[in-house]
C-alpha cells in the first residue's frame, strides 16, 4: 500500500496547484489564528478553487468554537475536519464530516487511550509536542513511542522532510505522512521543488517498505 501525503499549511493557489502536480493527496487549510498560517475565507477559496478533483481539502481546527467550524464548512468545501487540540469526542462530531484527530506526542501520553477516546475518529495523527503552535514548527519526536499493528489509519506529523521521510516511513509504515514546514521556504510559503523532493522520498520510503 503506497503511503498518502497531506500537504499542510496552504495559504496560497499556486501551493495548492504545486502540490496537486506532485501527487499529494490532500491539501490542509490552518484555521487557527495565532498560526503563521492561518487563512480568512476568502483566501481559503481561492485556494480551493485552484485545486483540480480529487485532492481532498483538509479543514485543521484548535479548540475552534462551533458556530466557526460551521461557518468554514459552510463556505468551503471541506472533505475533511481535523482537530489539533484538545476537543472532546462530542467536539469533534455532528459536522457531517469524518474527522482525524491530532494527539500531541508531550510527555507521559498514552496513545492508544487517546485513540480509544475518540472511537469514531476516522484516523489520528501523531505530532510533536508544541503548545502554542499546535503543530508546523518542524519539530520530530521519537517515533518509536507509536503503537505498533493498530488497524486504525495513522497519519505522521512532525518535522518531515525529503531527506528524513523514507525512513520515518520504513521505521513507522504509516497510512499517511503530513508535511508542512518540510517543504516551505518561509513559514506559509511552499516550495515547488521541495514539494517535489518531498514526494520523491515517499516513493523511495514505500519501495524501501515494500523490501522489508
Amino acid at each position: 500500500m503506497r503511503t498518502r501525503v497531506k500537504i499542510c499549511g496552504i495559504t496560497r493557489p499556486e501551493d495548492a496547484q504545486a502540490a496537486a502536480r506532485a501527487g499529494a493527496d490532500a491539501i490542509g487549510l490552518v484555521f487557527y489564528a495565532p498560526s503563521p498560517r492561518y487563512v480568512e475565507l476568502a483566501q481559503a477559496r481561492a485556494v480551493c478553487r485552484a485545486l483540480p478533483p480529487f485532492v481532498s481539502v483538509v479543514g485543521l481546527f484548535v479548540n475552534a468554537a462551533r458556530a466557526e467550524i460551521e461557518a468554514v464548512l459552510e463556505a468551503l468545501p471541506v472533505d475533511l475536519l481535523q482537530f489539533h487540540g484538545s476537543e472532546t469526542p462530542e467536539a469533534c462530531t455532528g459536522f457531517g464530516r469524518p474527522y482525524i484527530k491530532a494527539i500531541a506526542m508531550r510527555e507521559g501520553v498514552d496513545p492508544l487511550a487517546s485513540m480509544a477516546d475518540h472511537s469514531q475518529a476516522s484516523g489520528f495523527l501523531f505530532d510533536a509536542w508544541q503548545p502554542v503552535l499546535h503543530g508546523g514548527g518542524g519539530v520530530t519526536f521519537d517515533w518509536g513511542r507509536l503503537p505498533a499493528g493498530n488497524a486504525r489509519a495513522l497519519v505522521l506529523a512532525g518535522g518531515l522532510t525529503a531527506d528524513n521521510v523514507p525512513a520515518a516511513i520504513e521505521q513507522v509504515r504509516p497510512y499517511a505522512v503530513d508535511v508542512s514546514s518540510g517543504v516551505e521556504i518561509r513559514k506559509g510559503i511552499k516550495s515547488t521543488a521541495k514539494i517535489e523532493a518531498f514526494m520523491q522520498g515517499v516513493k523511495r520510503g514505500d519501495a524501501n517498505r515494500a523490501r522489508s
